[in-house]
């Protein structure tokens, strides 16, 4: 009797193990040493695309003059403070901007779209001061996450680690050294994948997000194994709280 108990211990010893996960599958930046100093040397800025919507507002000392280059929809009647209107990058990558016309925007930064509008407006406004915001800034994270869905970012860019934040850091599940990014460049997909338990991740193209990137969190082999739709699965679980059950009872009666 003491022999069946100790290979049923045994058994229940391997079969635990066996399902843990061990530290380079959950770990971020596993191989960063103590208080070494990573800079980062990526010049990523965000960068306009067709079908983006952006708001620019400009602004002088003179409401007036710089009236005619925002526009504006409905009225101030009825005490109603008319909302402004944004500008949607068509497929010619270009705005119709108030009385500068055409403009393609599409590839630049906002901070080069403020130096393009200022020369166009230097024979109209005297020191303009020009705002400008990407309105359709999101991520969409899916996968072996615990908050899965798309959030809206308020700055000019967002990291990979930042979005995983937002939705709510990777299950325990989640392949942490396959990370896959979605990314839409001139119409075409384009497919990148990061390794996050790696310190190199932070040079990856993709560790900075661009607007209506998609990050897909592939599940692990434990994830996959335990699946309710894998029969085997449900098959595995109800063996092991049966050899769990037969122990409890033998050394309970010894």
């Amino acid at each position: 009797m003491r022999k069946t108990n100790s290979i049923l211990l045994l058994l229940i010893v391997v079969l635990l193990l066996s399902s843990c996960a061990s530290r380079k599958d959950i770990v971020y930046f596993q191989d960063a040493g103590q208080f070494e100093t990573i800079v980062d040397k990526s010049s990523f800025t965000t960068k306009f695309k067709v079908d983006d919507v952006v708001s620019i507002y400009i602004s002088t000392l003179s409401k007036e003059a710089s009236e005619p280059f925002n526009l504006y929809r409905g009225s101030v009647e009825g005490g109603v403070r008319p909302e402004q209107v944004d500008y949607i990058i068509d497929k010619d990558g270009q705005i119709d901007f108030p009385v500068i016309g055409k403009m393609k925007i599409v590839g630049l930064s906002p901070e080069e779209l403020r130096v393009l509008l200022r020369q166009k407006l230097k024979d109209y406004l005297v020191d303009p001061i020009i705002n400008i915001r990407l309105k359709n800034f999101t991520v969409s994270v899916l996968g072996e996450v615990n908050k899965p869905g798309t959030y809206p970012v308020n700055g000019e860019r967002i990291t990979i680690m930042e979005a995983l934040g937002l939705a709510g850091d990777l299950t325990i599940k989640g392949k942490r050294e396959n990370v896959l990014v979605i990314r839409d460049f001139d119409g075409a997909k384009v497919y990148n994948r990061i390794d996050l338990t790696k310190k190199n991740a932070m040079n990856s193209p993709v560790y900075y997000l661009t607007q209506n990137d998609i990050v897909y969190v592939e599940p692990n082999k434990s994830a996959v194994s335990t699946s309710s739709l894998d029969n085997r699965a449900n098959i595995t679980v109800s063996l092991i709280s049966v050899i769990i059950t037969s122990t409890i009872i033998l050394i309970t009666r010894n």
